[in-house]
């Protein structure tokens, strides 16, 4: 089965800090639900593996993503993703990740096309729930990076913290770093039966809207 996944978000952070926060396997795998770090192979391509809770039934995919290419100039990143899953599955596919300063210049516009192919028994459920799945396992992801990237509005930043000290009468006290960001909670898999009954939901919710905006 062929998915073409398509999202476009915005994350409060200069460009050059999500740039370096997507060439780090370890950030992009702390922020994927499921997902684990197996290995670092080389500066390219790392192993991991993703698992996915489906009712009484677990999957797990194990696989190879490498770095194909890395567009400093126009910060593009694109990666090859291939593994397969101990029941006989597989996955294969690309990700395109483009990075533009947002148009308030407050922040950076994220835009992420996945070509995916899959095989194996996960197809059973059906390509119209494999898909709303995915939406939200990405929604999940890009809050994840939200909450290691943004800095919150009432934090004070270092340039005007740094003036404040500037002009203080006591230039002995100095400003105490920020504390770390706390990492999102690590969800050992993804459990699939909360999320399809999300996209069921959104399904249910849909049919009302067409068959009352017929009325």
């Amino acid at each position: 089965m062929a998915l073409q996944i398509q999202e476009k978000f915005e994350v409060a952070a200069p460009p050059d800090a999500v740039w370096q926060f997507l060439l780090d396997p370890q950030n992009v795998v702390a922020c994927m639900p499921g997902a684990s770090l197996t290995q670092i192979v080389d500066a390219e391509s790392f192993i991991g593996a993703v698992k996915l809770k489906i009712g009484a039934v677990t999957a797990q995919y194990q696989g190879t993503i490498t770095y194909i290419e890395k567009d400093v100039a126009n910060r593009t990143v694109k990666l090859l993703a291939s593994g397969n899953e101990r029941g006989g599955g597989t996955v294969s596919g690309t990700i395109v990740t483009r990075l533009t300063p947002s148009p308030n210049g407050r922040g950076t516009e994220v835009s992420c096309e996945s070509s995916i192919d899959l095989t194996g028994r996960i197809l059973q459920v059906g390509r119209g729930m494999i898909e709303g799945v995915s939406a939200q396992i990405i929604k999940k992801y890009v809050n994840n990076v939200r909450a290691l990237l943004e800095v919150p509005r009432d934090e004070p930043s270092t340039a005007s913290a740094a003036a404040t000290d500037t002009n203080s009468a006591t230039p002995a006290a100095t400003e105490a770093p920020p504390p770390p960001r706390a990492v999102p909670r690590k969800e050992e898999s993804i459990n699939v039966v909360g999320v399809v009954f999300k996209v069921l939901l959104d399904r249910i919710a849909a049919l009302f809207r067409r068959v009352f905006g017929r009325a």
